[in-house]
């Protein structure tokens, strides 16, 4: 596959992305009784929050392209796969997948597979960009790496014998 995108279109379909991750982390915050799963949650919204931010000024600085299309429409159509293929991608309604989360052992899985499929969406995103924006892509990864080390270790509250106290109300 050649070099089919630049990074601020990566860019771009990273900021939809973390704002998707930041409504969701805002709502099982509000519906979490346990306070260091509010803590976490509330801090992952806020990440994603610095992350948008963080992503806007890379996208101010990177140079911008236009996509070769086949077909018109050809573009914008596969990128919306790529973004509607994410974990929180398929359900644009936070609130709805928030009701559907039993327990916060149920919503930190699914955070920790939110980032999981940032980072996979990020590397496979780095092979079609051109190598000088390889590097863009690769902080990009390492910020993504950090949230699921920090869920982990969330996740091992839930395996203690605290676990009532982890439950979602």
């Amino acid at each position: 596959m050649g070099n089919l995108f630049c990074a601020n279109e990566v860019i771009e379909m990273g900021i939809q992305i973390k704002n998707d991750g930041k409504d969701f982390y805002i709502k099982i915050a509000e519906s979490s009784r346990a306070n260091k799963v509010k803590d976490i949650f509330r801090w992952l919204a806020d990440e994603e929050d610095r992350h948008i931010k963080t992503f806007e000024n890379i996208l101010a600085s990177v140079e911008k392209c236009v996509p070769y299309e086949v077909y018109p429409g050809e573009y914008s159509a596969y990128l919306g796969v790529l973004v509607g293929d994410h974990t929180l991608g398929k359900e644009k309604k936070p609130k709805k997948r928030v009701r559907k989360v039993k327990d916060n052992a149920e919503a930190i899985e699914l955070a920790i597979d939110f980032e999981k499929d940032s980072i996979l969406f990020y590397h496979e995103m780095k092979n079609v960009v051109r190598e000088k924006e390889r590097m863009i892509i690769d902080e990009l990864i390492k910020h993504e790496q950090e949230h699921v080390r920090r869920l982990s270790e969330l996740k091992e509250c839930l395996t203690s014998s605290e676990l009532k106290a982890c439950l979602v109300s």
